[in-house]
């Protein structure tokens, strides 16, 4: 009886106990239905088993949380069978057709309990909060302003929302409301912030900042959103002398940075002096050189090349294009053939900064020179 004791002790004390969620359980199940245990079978050969058990349930857990494969597995095209109706409910981008659930744009699958939707590559914007955005005032409408953000709907800019004049911290009263022309009109581009995201999918903006405010004297640009990638700084002041506003919602703002800080100056004056009052610019402050306007018109061709190749629009890569494009004329830069061998170059540049070498490198480094050699000869 003391033998039989100890044998079955030490035959516990060798078992692993091991908690397995329902989807490990599940590969585990498939595993064991394909070996057969016998009762003579010995522990050290359970053992070898169990480990290489255990190496292939890794693996194959390790290649579902890997990003690619699940970036794999999520694409989709329109009419690909995404499932049957019922197991889930339709969101943006799907369909019921014939009993299934039917992806209707290109795009990745998006999952959240039982709703699916399908984010399309080319989609409207999303707001997120702290976006950085520059929109266009649609409508003046009861305290508040409505405003084109390049999204589904447009987003709401309240009266609260703004930065009173001479930033005075008080209650928006009734003489505030008859003066809200006084502050944005109808085809104004401002230069805000996401707020918040309501229950009830309105998205509400902010410009209680004094680099917040509205856009003058400048070349608005749009883009895909997707090309833009959010960062902690979208205004930039470019090398060339050329402000710039990346907005996350995929508008551009390009404006001479000289002529913006006369701008500013005059701002700030006028809203300590006579904020009741529309604001006039004077032409002088308007006034933008010729020279100022070959930079920002360089700046939106570099911009649109970018765009046209699907290239991430940042500023390094705009200025990359901007100083490889100086001695070529404005126009020039978006013939087909002259862009395409623009961005070949920047491609070459970007492989040689991150040390990658192509076996084509001495073909790219002769199209540059071939490429630089032809500006001259235009020239």
């Amino acid at each position: 009886m003391t033998e039989k004791t100890t044998m079955t002790t030490q035959y516990l004390s060798e078992i692993n106990i091991n908690i397995y969620t329902p989807s490990k359980r599940l590969g585990l199940m498939h595993h064991r239905s394909n070996c057969n245990i016998n009762a003579g079978t010995s522990m050290q050969d359970v053992d070898v088993y169990s480990n290489k058990s255990n190496a292939k349930e890794e693996e194959m857990y390790d290649d579902e949380n890997d990003p690619k494969t699940q970036f794999a597995r999520n694409l989709v095209t329109p009419g690909t069978t995404i499932s049957k109706e019922g197991e889930y409910l339709k969101g943006h981008g799907t369909f019921h057709h014939q009993g299934s659930l039917i992806a209707s744009v290109s795009g990745v699958v998006d999952k959240v309990d039982k709703l699916v939707s399908v984010r399309a590559f080319h989609s409207r914007y999303q707001g997120e909060i702290g976006d950085i955005i520059v929109g266009r005032i649609t409508q003046v409408a009861a305290k508040r302003w409505k405003v084109d953000c390049n999204a589904r709907q447009d987003y709401i800019l309240m009266l609260t929302a703004i930065n009173l004049p001479g930033g005075i911290q008080r209650r928006r009263t009734s003489s505030d409301e008859l003066q809200m022309r006084n502050f944005f009109v109808e085809n104004d581009l401002i230069y805000a912030e996401v707020q918040a995201i309501n229950g009830d999918g309105s998205v509400a903006l902010h410009t209680r900042n004094q680099r917040y405010g509205k856009l003058m004297n400048g070349v608005l640009v749009s883009v895909p959103p997707a090309l833009i990638k959010r960062s902690k700084q979208h205004a930039h002041t470019l090398d060339c002398g050329v402000d710039i506003i990346l907005g996350v919602n995929g508008y551009i703002w390009i404006a001479d940075s000289a002529q913006q800080q006369a701008q500013t100056q005059l701002i700030q004056r006028h809203e300590k002096d006579s904020y009741d009052q529309p604001l006039f610019v004077p032409p002088q402050v308007k006034q933008v050189s010729r020279e100022s306007r070959q930079k920002i018109a360089r700046v939106r061709n570099a911009i649109h090349i970018l765009h046209t190749h699907y290239m991430l629009i940042h500023t390094r890569s705009i200025m990359e294009i901007y100083n490889m494009t100086l001695n070529m004329p404005l126009t020039d830069m978006l013939t087909p053939n002259k862009a395409r061998q623009i961005i070949t170059a920047v491609h070459t540049n970007i492989q040689e900064r991150m040390g990658f070498k192509d076996d084509n490198e001495e073909n790219d480094t002769d199209m540059i020179s071939q490429f630089n050699h032809d500006t001259e000869m235009n020239d």
